[in-house]
């Protein structure tokens, strides 16, 4: 039977989704746990590869399993042999055709800033620390036009990773930013839906934006005015993967 799974986890003890040897990952701690479950080895399969100290909210995984336990069952099995930063949160029974990547229409990441007085350790441990920030909402806005393109060409990608191929697939369908309070701390939430990421995408489009914040007005302005003509040339520093969660994929 195939089986769907919906997940949480705190990557921060994680070195990614991605099964290493020797080392710790989400999917490495799935498949143990299913393969011991099942009496073989099995394949776990996710909608995305985050990368080491990226969270999620609604990772989705899918694995077929010759043993036919029913959902609920499964679920309380998997989470009693879990470690505590990973928990199965619904399991269901799915067409044998469904593929947690590849039938995947869009996802969505948040990354989250927090700043302000007082000690911030607890809620630093999800989010990446700063105070950097988009000047305006018109700035905000005009990026989100940007990163809308329906060409990205491939230069969010990380480094040694421009003009990527694939690029072209992918489209960000939204981009935008919040802010409020928690905790005595403020905090600042980018919001990205696109139809699929490659690597490091997500952490480079917010640190272009934080680097465009950043900048003089006259520099800022024009790179905002040439963003609207011509292809983004100009990312910024990745922004670190503690502030970035996996808040949800989509599926028809």
């Amino acid at each position: 039977m195939n089986y769907r799974l919906l997940l949480q986890y705190d990557g921060t003890d994680f070195h990614g989704w991605q099964m290493q040897s020797e080392l710790r990952t989400v999917q490495g701690e799935l498949t143990r746990v299913l393969s011991l479950l099942d009496g073989r080895e099995v394949v776990v399969h996710g909608s995305g590869r985050t990368d080491a100290g990226v969270h999620a909210e609604g990772q989705v995984a899918n694995v077929q399993l010759q043993r036919e336990i029913s959902p609920l069952k499964l679920r309380s099995a998997i989470n009693g042999n879990l470690s505590p930063d990973a928990r199965v949160l619904f399991v269901d029974v799915v067409p044998d055709d469904f593929h947690a990547r590849y039938s995947a229409k869009s996802k969505r990441y948040s990354y989250r800033l927090v700043h302000g007085t007082g000690d911030v350790a607890v809620l630093a441990a999800l989010c990446a620390s700063g105070i950097a920030r988009p000047r305006s909402r018109r700035d905000a806005t005009v990026c989100s036009i940007v990163f809308g393109r329906t060409r990205l060409d491939g230069i969010f990608c990380g480094p040694g990773r421009f003009r990527n191929a694939r690029a072209e697939r992918y489209r960000v369908d939204y981009f935008g930013w919040l802010g409020r309070t928690a905790g005595h701390c403020h905090l600042i939430e980018f919001t990205i839906s696109a139809n699929g990421f490659l690597r490091y995408m997500a952490r480079s489009i917010v640190g272009t934006l934080l680097a465009v914040g950043r900048q003089r007005d006259r520099r800022r302005r024009q790179w905002l005015e040439q963003s609207r003509a011509v292809s983004v040339r100009w990312p910024g520093a990745t922004a670190p993967a503690n502030g970035l969660t996996l808040v949800s994929v989509q599926y028809d």
